[in-house]
């Protein structure tokens, strides 16, 4: 019997989220292999591409997909890069993984989604956070119903050190940026559909974040189809670390998860009692994660499988965002119908 063929991936992107995948997809990932490494910066691109060594190195991402050997990309550009990178790949007929969210604007996000349907390629959007044990067994538990109804769910996100404003002012805002995952979680978590949002929100920690537009500290209650209650608060900075915990209440129990650490010792005397702070940010939290998501698109390419976390699991998220944004400029609770009836 014939050994299954590895599936060659062209990652885009040798920024920090494309050196994580390239390297899970060159070391860690079964079934797998990074057949080209493209980059505008191609001095980072060779740099990445000598420590994995990969052969293949470009500046120009259509060398990539102009390569029939090549089978799927890893589009980990820059945001505004992401839809138009899709809408190639699938006239070129490779699967696609693409980091979120796909784009600002909704009409562009439709143009890539009709051209991966047309193409009939898979495509999987980069929400890690779905990947986590601790999150995929409070999505578990809600769906055999052992919460009961929903009531309640608690989202806490809070980074460890605030973006550059540069960062900020390409980003597309905190709502676009940083709550879009836990727009995504409110979603997985619940099983049920955001259909209100009402979002306050401040400049509490970088005077420079508000001079480049945006805000960075937030409070979001969402109402959900379901008739559940959701609130998310964030914050650009929380001295302690990565600050990441979930909670979901229903009519018979609930289910919380608190944060990771590097280790569970308690030290208790007479001054007090310690432990450790939570695991400082994405990288050390959730690099599980990331090599399972990879590991389930590599999976579903080489199966025929559907995706777990489609285009369209990466078009509402920025529905709900740009929700939040209309809500907090206008200081009123909006409707998902008012952006898009």
């Amino acid at each position: 019997m014939c050994a299954q063929k590895n599936i060659r991936v062209g990652v885009i992107g040798a920024g920090r989220i494309g050196k994580i995948h390239a390297t899970n997809l060159a070391t860690r990932i079964a079934g797998a292999e990074v057949a080209a490494i493209a980059d505008v910066n191609l001095q980072a691109a060779r740099e990445l591409a000598e420590k994995l060594h990969v052969s293949n190195v470009y500046s120009d991402f259509q060398q990539i997909m102009n390569d029939d050997s090549i089978d799927a990309v890893a589009i980990c550009s820059s945001t505004d890069t992401h839809a138009s990178l899709m809408v190639e790949a699938a006239k070129a007929g490779k699967h696609i993984f693409c980091e979120k969210p796909i784009s600002q604007n909704l009409a562009t996000i439709d143009k890539a989604i009709e051209a991966v349907e047309k193409a009939g390629v898979k495509c999987q959007i980069g929400f890690n956070r779905r990947f986590d044990p601790n999150f995929k067994k409070v999505r578990q538990l809600v769906q055999e119903g052992k919460i009961g109804d929903l009531h309640i769910l608690r989202i806490t996100s809070r980074d460890p050190a605030p973006p550059p404003p540069s960062y900020v002012k390409l980003s597309g805002g905190m709502f676009l940026d940083m709550t879009i995952h836990d727009f995504d979680m409110a979603r997985y978590l619940s099983g049920s559909e955001v259909v209100e949002v009402y979002a306050a929100g401040g400049v509490l920690v970088d005077p420079a974040i508000g001079e480049a537009g945006d805000i960075d500290t937030a409070l979001i209650t969402l109402k959900f189809a379901n008739g559940a209650i959701g609130t998310i608060d964030n914050s650009r900075k929380a001295v302690y670390g990565y600050d990441q915990r979930v909670e979901v209440f229903g009519s018979g129990g609930m289910v919380s998860v608190s944060n990771n650490l590097p280790n569970t010792s308690v030290y208790s005397s007479a001054d007090g009692v310690v432990s450790e702070k939570p695991l400082y940010f994405f990288l050390e939290r959730y690099m599980d994660s990331f090599i399972a998501e990879m590991q389930d698109f590599v999976d579903v390419v080489i199966k025929d499988s559907p995706t777990p976390v489609t285009a369209l699991d990466g078009r509402k998220p920025v529905v709900i965002a740009m929700a939040a944004k209309k809500s907090l400029d206008e200081n009123r609770p909006v409707r998902l119908t008012e952006i898009e009836p």
